[in-house]
């Protein structure tokens, strides 16, 4: 008995292993692969890394972001952060931040993003998902949870999470 493969079948196949392959070369790790890209580095100084699926790697400007990143900055360091939905974020020295929520509709800019504080300094110029919904964004620090209605704000937490 023979077995065919039929050129739509073969062409899906042969295009995912190039993209595996692609991506290995690359030196993305797979878990980068399996989660959503969300933004990128804008700016960065001093040391900022990026902890995702329980590895490290250093922040670079132009890297990307992904949904469930917490992104760490170390004394006298700083990093911008530009999302798909044009949020911007800064983190200040000793800051700490997890990406728990990012979902951007890009016609029609419906979404949610949710984000948590763990320590450290944070200012927000929200984007297109508030615009659209005012109460898709949500900053959770260890003591409250701060619903984003405007358009720019700062909150600092005094954590002792690390």
């Amino acid at each position: 008995m023979q077995t065919t493969v039929s050129p739509i079948a073969y062409h899906g196949r042969r295009r995912n292993s190039f993209w595996l392959l692609g991506c290995f070369i690359a030196g993305l790790p797979l878990s980068a692969m399996a989660d959503e890209r969300i933004g990128q580095i804008k700016t960065e100084t001093g040391t900022v890394t990026i902890v995702q699926a329980g590895k490290t790697r250093p922040a670079q400007v132009g890297g990307p972001v992904f949904k469930s990143d917490t992104v760490i900055t170390a004394g006298h360091s700083s990093v911008g952060i530009t999302f798909a939905d044009n949020s911007l974020m800064a983190l200040g020295p000793f800051s700490r931040l997890s990406l728990d929520q990012f979902r951007f509709n890009t016609t029609t800019h419906d979404g949610a993003f949710d984000v948590s504080l763990k320590k450290g300094t944070l200012a927000i110029k929200s984007g297109q998902i508030v615009k659209q919904t005012p109460e898709a964004m949500r900053v959770r620090t260890p003591v409250a949870v701060l619903g984003v209605r405007g358009t720019e704000f700062v909150v600092r937490a005094d954590g002792t999470e690390s």
